[in-house]
């Protein structure tokens, strides 16, 4: 063993700090912690929490893998009544936001189908196709968005320009700015019949345009002269096909058909408008991706919204759009094969909204406190059934003495969006139907056990 002299060691202890001694300390305890634990359960691979890997032969890895698909599935499927009782009662739920997190356990079954992989030196450049109308759009990305609708039947494609956009959002800045006439001398109205969807007044007017300005309600516009009328079908918030409510000869229209898929409602005919706009985020629930589509009938409207997009972002991310365009191609074969497991994405979808749609109407009915829409029930082509819309958001109302009931849910650790933001009475909220199961179970137990 070294001996050390006092001076020897008053000299060695001279180049440490008192932090330096601390933090030698503390990894030495740390390491002397996780060989005791290493060594307790070394047998089966794991201690209160910690997990160490071992070298399995090929048939134990299948075991684990099977295994840990089962664990995944069913606890994702449902909250178990130990964690229900251990805190999700006193966790605040947010769903004001549509963040579309359900869909996550469909993707994640499909594994690596929709796994790209781009290397470094690939897309580059600005431009996807510089002789194109919509020079940034990729023309895969185009191929299956066409591919999609045609599978689905909820769309018309033909005789139509596509506008790839950073999400549906920016899709309708440019389609205002292209359907805006220079040429008058104040700025166009733009209106759409309440409820409508909260962020429109806010995005028309949030840079102060001299083209357009937000005009409210629809229903109580009477101006003359020039006006742009958003249609929104299924509706947000409240699910409702709408139609164009003002229906004059110098207006024109701009059709929000985010929900119209065949998870949220029946798909009657495939829609033929001048102006449709169309997202990823809800259609496929990849919110992340930031991609949406326009299908333009004009040729100078879409040159103008083109020409938005490459003043405002200079195009749309290559990256994201061919992740979309594989996303959508996994869809579109899905449909396309009889697949006796339920392998489709939007047999899935369905099911699921139904199930969450059940859910709340018994939640509703058990608390007395509430009410939703009740929706006609028609034919879907694609699906080939009868069934009632289930839409992405529901459209509550407070009955009774409530008159605030954005607040009086805030009480009970629900948070929503007041009716107020969608221009209607504090009565009603808008409340998500696309969040995780953890979160939805636990949202519509609490609401069953809201009492007066």
């Amino acid at each position: 063993m070294l001996q050390f002299s006092l001076r020897e060691m008053a000299k060695f202890l001279s180049v440490f700090s008192v932090r330096n001694l601390l933090v030698l300390s503390l990894a030495l305890n740390v390491s002397l912690v996780l060989r005791v634990l290493v060594l307790h359960d070394s047998q089966n691979g794991s201690f209160n929490g910690f997990f160490f890997e071992k070298q399995n032969g090929p048939q134990e890895e299948a075991h684990a893998s099977k295994r840990a698909r089962l664990s995944s599935s069913v606890s994702s499927s449902s909250s178990s009544p130990l964690t229900m009782a251990q805190g999700d009662q006193d966790r605040v739920i947010n769903l004001d936001h549509g963040d579309p997190t359900m869909y996550e356990n469909y993707w994640q079954k499909k594994g690596d189908e929709t796994t790209i992989v781009i290397p470094g030196w690939q897309f580059m450049s600005y431009f996807s196709d510089p002789t194109s109308l919509c020079w940034f759009l990729e023309p895969e990305f185009a191929k299956q968005v066409v591919r999609l609708h045609k599978v689905v039947g909820n769309a018309v494609t033909e005789n139509r320009h596509i506008v790839v956009g950073t999400g549906s959002t920016q899709l309708f800045q440019a389609a205002l700015y292209a359907l805006s006439l220079k040429t008058e001398a104040e700025p166009v109205s733009v209106v759409s019949a309440a409820p409508y969807y909260s962020s429109y007044p806010v995005i028309t007017d949030c840079l102060r345009s001299g083209l357009y300005k937000w005009a409210g309600d629809a229903r109580s516009f009477s101006k003359n002269g020039p006006y742009i009328e958003l249609v929104t079908s299924p509706n947000n918030p409240d699910g409702f096909v709408r139609h164009s409510i003002v229906n004059r000869s110098e207006g024109i229209l701009i059709h929000d058909l985010a929900y119209y898929w065949p998870q949220y409602t029946p798909i009657s005919s495939p829609a033929n408008y001048d102006l449709m706009l169309f997202t990823v985020s809800k259609s496929t629930g990849h919110a992340g991706m930031r991609i949406g589509w326009a299908l333009v009938k004009d040729e100078d409207v879409a040159k103008r919204m083109t020409k938005y997009i490459e003043l405002n972002t200079i195009g749309v991310s290559k990256d994201s759009q061919l992740r979309a365009a594989t996303v959508l191609k996994v869809i579109s074969d899905s449909c396309e094969r009889s697949d006796e497991e339920g392998d489709s994405f939007f047999e899935f979808s369905y099911r699921l909204m139904a199930k969450r749609w059940k859910q709340l109407r018994e939640a509703v009915h058990q608390s007395g406190l509430f009410s939703v829409p009740d929706f006609p029930p028609q034919f879907c082509n694609f699906l080939i059934r009868v069934f009632e819309p289930q839409p992405a958001f529901a459209w509550v109302k407070c009955e009774g003495e409530i008159e605030d009931c954005e607040s009086f849910l805030r009480g009970k650790k629900i948070l929503t969006r007041g009716g107020k933001h969608f221009g209607v009475s504090p009565k009603y909220v808008r409340i998500s139907m696309l969040d995780r199961d953890n979160n939805y179970d636990t949202f519509v137990e609490r609401m069953s056990t809201i009492q007066s």
